[in-house]
């Protein structure tokens, strides 16, 4: 055994090699795939559809906000991989009576790298993952763009909720060229005349946690004025940390690319 603190300041203590692992996220489900862990993940939530096969094959435990707790013990894990913004203080503080349950906080790339570093020293894996942290280093340096794009990042409807600062979708955004004109933090619950006078250059609707569609893109672009170029892009390139964002900020850059021309 030994004693790790986490990325929330928390002293855990957990084996050395742990055998069972359970992850409550699904990027971080993606990033134990990524490093190899194969059999001794036992246990994901139904939302952790990266990759395919454990999606099929793997014991769901539930939803990450609606967790199944009788699953989860039934399953005798030896670590538990959650998330403070993904997953509830309850749970966490439940489940930490009975297993190791380490938990990470992402809000920037800097977050993002050092969290694959400290997930592949837990999972005592470390060696597997210097070639996923090398890349995502080189992707994450910083880059010279001509201006800043303003922009408005929605994730729900029925009340339209956006995404503020202390976001890492805020900052995969702000490291690709754009500037977020919501004045909050976290993800507000905003109006339509809150928008029309920040007056983002570009409202961007993601597929995730609402799937935002065709739609309600048209029905956006009726509602607000010409200037606001309403555009859908995808929630996972943009909002998942790990090897995801091999995909993601290159997809970003590309978006700053379009929309600057």
């Amino acid at each position: 055994m030994r004693t790790v603190v986490d990325p929330c300041g928390r002293a855990i203590i957990l084996p050395t090699h742990p055998q069972r692992i359970i992850s409550l996220v699904p990027s971080q489900t993606e990033l134990l795939h990524r490093l190899g862990l194969g059999e001794r993940v036992v246990g994901i939530t139904k939302f952790c559809v990266h990759p395919q096969e454990w999606h099929r094959t793997k014991t769901r435990v539930g939803g990450t906000k609606k967790l199944n707790r009788e699953v989860i013990k039934s399953l005798q894990p030896d670590l538990i991989i959650a998330n403070r913004e993904e997953n509830l203080e309850e749970d966490v503080l439940w489940l930490d009576r009975f297993v190791p349950t380490w938990v990470s906080d992402v809000r920037t790339q800097t977050d993002a790298v050092d969290l694959v570093e400290r997930v592949a020293d837990i999972a005592h894996v470390s060696a597997g993952a210097a070639d996923l942290v090398a890349a995502l280093k080189l992707l994450c340096a910083p880059k010279d763009r001509p201006r800043k794009i303003k922009f408005a990042y929605l994730i729900w409807q029925e009340p339209f909720m956006a995404v503020g600062s202390e976001t890492f979708v805020h900052h995969m955004l702000e490291a690709s060229g754009f500037e977020n004109v919501v004045p909050f933090a976290r993800y507000p619950e905003v109006t339509l005349s809150q928008l029309e006078e920040w007056a983002p250059e570009v409202l961007m609707l993601s597929s995730e946690p609402f799937p935002f569609s065709f739609a309600h893109q048209a029905a956006l672009e009726a509602q607000l004025p010409g200037h606001i170029n309403v555009v859908l892009v995808d929630g996972e390139l943009c909002s998942w940390y790990g090897p995801r964002m091999l995909s993601g900020i290159p997809y970003l850059q590309g978006l700053y690319q379009t929309l600057a021309g």
